[in-house]
């Protein structure tokens, strides 16, 4: 680090991103386009490190790069609405995580039970009552169908 900033590679490793992603990060306008030095460089200050981190987190987290430029704007903007904040953002959040959890948990109970049944072959198993696969439902209908 120089006492003017840092440049973009020493920039990109203190976060652990690549240039690439700080290139596009300006481009997304998460980052505001650095000063540059006397031969050209970008030279960014220091606290970028925290809001690049701050960014990845916030991705782990399933934010999209849209939604943490939002949160980004309105914590710059304490005055904003009350429903653009963190707190209503991350409860959002919480509830597509929560969607996603009991929709995961089907397919893995849904597998298991497809393992245990000992599907071996999609179309044989679309055709066996006893298969356990979500289109077992259609070939009961089917089955049922011919036979009633």
């Amino acid at each position: 680090m120089t006492g003017s900033g840092l440049r973009s590679g020493q920039l990109a490793d203190a976060a652990g991103v690549n240039l690439q992603t700080l290139r596009y990060y300006e481009r997304r306008g998460l980052l505001a386009s650095p000063r540059r030095s006397p031969g050209g460089h970008r030279l960014y200050p220091s606290d970028t490190v925290t809001l690049l981190r701050v960014i990845k987190t916030a991705q782990r987290l399933g934010f999209t790069l849209t939604e943490v430029a939002d949160l980004l704007d309105a914590g710059r903007h304490q005055h904003s609405r009350p429903d653009s904040g963190l707190q209503a953002r991350a409860k959002e959040k919480l509830v597509e995580v929560e969607q996603k959890l009991a929709d995961l948990t089907v397919i893995r109970d849904t597998l298991r039970a497809a393992i245990s049944a000992g599907c071996d072959d999609l179309v044989a198993c679309a055709g066996s009552s006893c298969c356990p696969l979500p289109f077992a439902e259609l070939a009961e209908r089917n089955h049922c169908a011919d036979t009633c």
